[in-house]
């Protein structure tokens, strides 16, 4: 294995793919950066699944692949060329697919949920929260440089199925949501 430091970032750069140096708190960076926190997040999701939730695993390492995808994109600077595929609508339409199922046998939410549940429902939490934060990010950095629009419906439409899988891993594991007590 080749070591993993290289040296070339104790200046506070950091190379893009196809080795443009930029600052390392560039808004590119910070944008790619929560997207690669929120892939360690569903991985974290995934350690902390029950047995048998196989559905819910498979759909989390495909998640995974998913934000790399992402990721890739946003390393790759304005005009520059990344050999990964690109995320694309099919993959915000299947989001949504899987949405559409996973909130179909839900009861009509008519009020906010806390969340927690079990381990891995919180965490899912967690990473809806992080997605919500690279949706930010990313709408930051498009609005001074050129981001497909595709990449926002994705990690839009991805938060809402990280809430909506937390609340069917709830549900399967029996696992009663609560509305926030106003009254305290």
């Amino acid at each position: 294995m080749t070591r993993l430091y290289t040296r070339q970032g104790d200046k506070g750069t950091t190379g893009l793919l196809g080795g443009v140096r930029v600052e390392k708190d560039s808004l590119r960076v910070e944008a790619y950066g929560h997207v690669d926190e929120l892939a360690s997040h569903l991985g974290l999701a995934q350690a902390l699944l029950p047995p048998g939730e196989e559905r819910c695993r498979e759909t989390l390492v495909r998640l995974q692949d998913e934000l790399f995808l992402v990721g890739a994109e946003l390393a790759t600077p304005k005009g520059g060329k990344s050999s990964a595929s690109r995320i694309e609508d099919r993959h915000v339409r299947r989001l949504e697919e899987e949405l559409d199922a996973l909130t179909a046998p839900l009861q009509d939410l008519d009020t906010f949920v806390l969340p927690r549940g079990v381990p891995a429902a919180c965490e899912l939490h967690v990473a809806r929260t992080v997605a919500r934060r690279a949706e930010r990010a990313v709408l930051r950095l498009h609005r001074s440089e050129e981001v497909r629009e595709v990449l926002l419906r994705y990690l839009n439409r991805l938060s809402d199925h990280l809430f909506a899988q937390a609340l069917a891993l709830n549900r399967d594991l029996g696992f009663a949501e609560r509305a926030p007590d106003y009254s305290r």
